[in-house]
């Protein structure tokens, strides 16, 4: 008999949702990780010669434990803007909240908001995100953010955004400047600490990207082994927009020049005709799904039953906080099982399940690490979630599936492990002084709002209970 390794963390006592291709469950069951790998798993007790050789015992006594799930699309900038579009769909929502004080980030105001949006990341049960970046009015904000994910620890792809045209003009680059750019954060981040932070590029949007540009930009992302993340039919407008002005729908166009993939994420993808759901499927594109997001600004509702049936991989986001206003992986969680529900008017149009393995299989596949990260399994990245199912929030728990979708929210993450460290330990951030943090967080938002000349509640005077002596 081959013995087992000793050392490490083991996880006991909890129902252990691998997210493999059963959906096996083992509750109880136990997880041994050493250094940044699963090296095994399995139901009941762990066998006894583990008890006592391990670094580290974690008691997920009525809890799960979940594989890190993915924030598939977000933009963490926008962290500073909470709140300030409750009312306008996506276009006026751009010109009127975003671009205005966007263009006055700079590279600490930028790694501050980024620092905030990771931090809520990890809290809501997210171990890895792909934050489609595109604020460079200061050269250093790429560098800031990948710093910002540096320092926690977290998973972390910079979906570097551009435009080189039809956008806020503060805001376009050309092409030569896109590539120039980009490949000098690369270097430095690309597969950094062994693979945990990566680059690859990220068109914005169709309407603001040049033929030529998109075919420089996906070539380069591709030389360096990296995909391409893009906004894609997320509005009916802009559907019609593309019409207008190339005869084309977005992966009509997406596909006349040739860049469609498995290396290629379309984030929303709300507004696709069935021709191009087939596209999609035989492309082997991934589809992010925002329903929170797509819901807020009213751009319509995804297709998702019709990807399913196509089998197109489908991933779960957030969107950017500007547009949700959180990054709560689980509510989004349980609004794309309602969403669905509600618009086919079919109770068992999507299970629990389904969500959790959109989130968890789906992002890995998204996140472009399918065979490392989304399921428990040995082998696997040690990227884990414990959840407290025992608060009257989530108690009785008939079904842990049900439980986790359902009931559960950030304030029942206990522990939250990437790479085989413990980032969130008993409900604490490790890796950062959180209550420092945001208070730098602030008072930096309030100074680029200050810049931006827009009146918001953080140039109010303390409120009463804050001038009181302590």
């Amino acid at each position: 008999m081959i013995p087992r390794p000793t050392g490490g963390i083991l996880l006991v006592g909890g129902a252990v949702v691998t997210v493999d291709d059963e959906f096996t469950i083992h509750d109880p069951g136990w997880v041994h990780v050493i250094e940044d790998r699963i090296v095994d798993l399995g139901p009941g007790p762990p066998p006894p010669e583990l008890a006592g050789g391990v670094g580290r015992v974690i008691d997920a006594s009525g809890c799960a434990v979940i594989p890190g799930m993915v924030n598939s699309h977000t933009h963490l900038f926008q962290t500073f803007f909470r709140g300030l579009a409750d009312d306008k769909p996506l276009l006026d929502w751009l010109r009127d909240c975003i671009w205005p004080a966007a263009v006055h980030l700079d590279r600490e105001s930028a790694r501050l908001a980024a620092m905030v949006g990771l931090v809520e990341n990890l809290r809501s049960g997210v171990t890895s995100v792909i934050d489609h970046q595109y604020i460079h009015i200061d050269e250093g904000i790429d560098d800031g953010v990948c710093s910002a994910a540096d320092e926690l620890g977290i998973r972390f792809v910079l979906a570097r955004g551009w435009s080189d045209r039809n956008y806020e003009p503060l805001l376009m680059e050309s092409s030569e400047q896109i590539l120039q750019r980009t490949r000098r954060v690369a270097e430095k981040w690309n597969q950094h600490d062994s693979g945990r932070i990566r680059v690859e590029l990220a068109p914005l949007i169709p309407w603001g990207c040049s033929d030529e540009a998109m075919v420089a930009t996906v070539a380069a992302s591709r030389s360096w082994g990296a995909g391409t993340h893009i906004h894609c039919a997320e509005t009916r407008t802009e559907v019609e927009m593309s019409l207008d002005e190339r005869g084309l729908r977005h992966v009509e166009w997406l596909d006349s020049l040739d860049l469609l993939g498995p290396d290629t994420q379309l984030a929303h993808s709300i507004w696709l005709s069935d021709d191009e759901l087939d596209t999609v499927a035989e492309r082997g594109c991934v589809v992010v799904h925002c329903p929170v997001s797509n819901m807020y600004l009213a751009s319509g509702v995804s297709r998702i039953l019709d990807m399913r049936e196509r089998g197109i991989p489908i991933a779960l986001a957030s969107d950017g906080p500007g547009s949700n206003n959180r990054q709560d992986l689980f509510e989004v969680l349980k609004d794309t099982v309602l969403l669905q529900k509600i618009h086919h008017l079919d109770a068992m149009a999507l299970q629990p399940e389904d969500a959790i393995a959109m989130a968890c299989n789906g992002g890995a596949t998204a996140f472009g690490r399918p065979d490392d990260i989304g399921v428990i399994a040995p082998g696997r990245k040690a990227d884990l979630v414990v959840v407290d199912l025992g608060s009257v929030f989530t108690a009785p728990v008939h079904r842990v599936v049900s439980a986790l979708v359902f009931c559960a929210t950030p304030r029942d993450v206990t522990h939250v492990v990437v790479d085989g460290r413990i980032l969130i330990d008993d409900r604490v951030v490790k890796v950062v002084d959180e209550d420092e943090l945001m208070a730098r967080a602030g008072e930096s938002a309030r100074i680029v709002f200050r810049r931006a000349g827009i009146s918001s509640r953080l140039d109010r005077p303390a409120d009463p209970i804050d001038q009181l002596p302590a």
